[in-house]
């Protein structure tokens, strides 16, 4: 039996395959490019959590809310350069549901990808609605459920005709939203420090006006993070395409430390701008709507017409990447036998073309439920996906002090992780004090409830069907550059 950390193999149709579409028959497509690969996570975190959302989170903790978002990109970096780590050591379909199978066991990788597939559907529907919804600014006439049709038609059809594809619409829908917050962070700090034309710069007065930094007090602070950690959610996503990239070691590696640093100075600057330039309760709350966004009341001439452009583009990129994601782990889920095994069948083009089309039902019907405003059905979907979030963080953090202890040191020097499992606990701590915000916010309360009844039927399927059929060979990439042996020298990981 092979260790885990030490040849980490894979079946020969899963090695990484030079040419493009040249693959073996039921693997997928190496094809997404090395700039592709470092522009998806950076353009999945950068939605609408950020350009709608954040407007909730001012609300709860004033100016302060600043340090909710240092708090929050820390933790995020911590988690990001763990699953960098892991990918890179293990670049396979499934990504960090197969290593959490390698890793914790064969419960953790079935309970970690069904949640994560659960979660990214209810996500996705949510964010087909809103791009609807945005659709309407311009044709306030057209009929809610065609237009949701042909947002769910657009994202669909980029990633069915191939990874190609999904990779060149990712890549330049994440650089508009990119180039927005850049130019938005550029035109803040002129009116903070500067001033335009016929405006005098505003300084630093709004920081303390209206009850002072801490208006709320400091536990606010806290409380915040309850809608601060999700803006982030979707940096995932660049480990879930190393199985398809064409040098994942060497795109994993910069994609996770551009993102780190860029996510946490594009979210830090951009909030910190907000509450600088206009009094925090002007920005506070929202009703969700493109009117409500603090990017619009800031005082930039023509935001309110290009936050409406941006979060229209913010809403379809995350529809898009979320859908490639939660395809590429419900195939992972039928490749395990975790599963019906024909929802892992590809395409000619290497695409998951079965896994695509029901992932797309589940979007639908949760675009369904918010777009009519079924609530009590809704308000539970959403409430599985917060947990999902906070969970399958929490195991990955687990899975690498697992992948610590069994490791070369070579693997652990490719992306190094400073302070080890020192800083690996501090980022499960920061989960957890996430978590316990259920216990004053009541959307996280119903969350850690209805996530958790969730979690153990999962575990009772497993138990009573799923861990007698499903495959108990987990195929790993080797890292070439750690020096592991070739996939045809040794068998599965088991």
């Amino acid at each position: 039996m092979t260790q885990p950390g030490n040849a980490a193999p894979l079946p020969s149709g899963q090695a990484a395959v030079a040419g493009g579409d040249q693959r073996p028959p039921g693997e997928l497509v190496r094809s997404l490019t090395h700039r592709q690969t470092t522009m998806i996570g950076l353009g999945c975190a950068l939605g609408t959590g950020l350009f709608l959302g954040s407007g909730s989170a001012i609300g709860i903790a004033g100016p302060a809310v600043i340090l909710s978002y240092i708090a929050g990109a820390v933790l995020v970096a911590i988690i990001a350069r763990v699953l960098g780590a892991m990918t890179i050591a293990h670049p396979v379909r499934g990504t960090f549901g197969t290593i959490a199978h390698l890793y914790l066991g064969p419960w953790a990788g079935f309970v970690v990808r069904w949640l994560f597939w659960a979660g990214t559907t209810v996500a996705i529907g949510g964010e087909v609605v809103a791009a609807a919804i945005y659709i309407r600014y311009w044709w306030p006439q057209a009929p809610m459920l065609l237009l949701i049709a042909a947002v769910a038609a657009v994202v669909l059809g980029v990633n069915l005709f191939s990874v190609g594809s999904f990779g060149f619409a990712e890549f330049w829908l994440s650089s508009v939203k990119v180039t927005a917050v850049v130019v938005f962070i550029a035109a803040g700090l002129l009116l903070v420090f500067v001033g335009l034309p016929h405006t005098l710069a505003t300084g630093l007065g709004n920081l303390t006006s209206g009850g002072g930094v801490f208006p709320n007090g400091l536990t606010a602070v806290w409380t915040a993070l309850s809608v601060v950690m999700f803006a982030f959610v979707g940096f995932e996503t660049v480990s879930i395409s190393a199985a398809e990239t064409a040098d994942p070691a060497r795109s994993i590696r910069t994609a996770m430390r551009a993102l780190i640093w860029r996510l946490g100075l594009f979210y830090i600057l951009s909030i910190g701008l907000i509450v600088t330039l206009v009094p925090w309760r002007d920005v506070a709350g929202g009703d969700g709507g493109v009117d409500g966004s603090p990017f619009v009341q800031v005082g930039i001439p023509a935001a309110a017409s290009l936050t409406k452009a941006i979060v229209l583009i913010a809403a379809i990129s995350s529809a898009n990447a979320q859908l490639y994601a939660a395809s590429r782990f419900l195939d992972s889920l039928g490749h395990d036998r975790c599963a019906p095994a024909a929802v892992a069948r590809l395409s000619r083009r290497g695409v998951p073309v079965r896994a695509l089309l029901v992932s797309a039902v589940g979007i639908v019907a949760a675009a369904l439920l918010a777009a009519f405003k079924v609530n009590s059905v809704f308000n539970l979907l959403v409430s599985v996906a917060i947990f999902s979030v906070l969970l399958v963080w929490l195991l990955i953090l687990a899975s690498y002090l697992a992948f610590r202890r069994s490791a070369q040191p070579a693997a652990l020097r490719d992306l190094r992780v400073p302070g080890g499992a020192w800083t690996v606990w501090a980022g499960i701590a920061g989960v957890l004090a996430v978590a316990s915000t259920a216990a004053v916010v009541p959307v996280m309360a119903q969350a850690a409830w209805v996530g958790s009844g969730f979690t153990l039927a999962l575990l009772l399927v497993y138990a009573l069907k799923i861990r007698h059929v499903m495959r108990r060979d987990v195929p790993v990439a080797p890292n070439k550059e750690a020096g592991e042996p070739d996939p045809q020298e040794a068998p599965y990981v088991r």
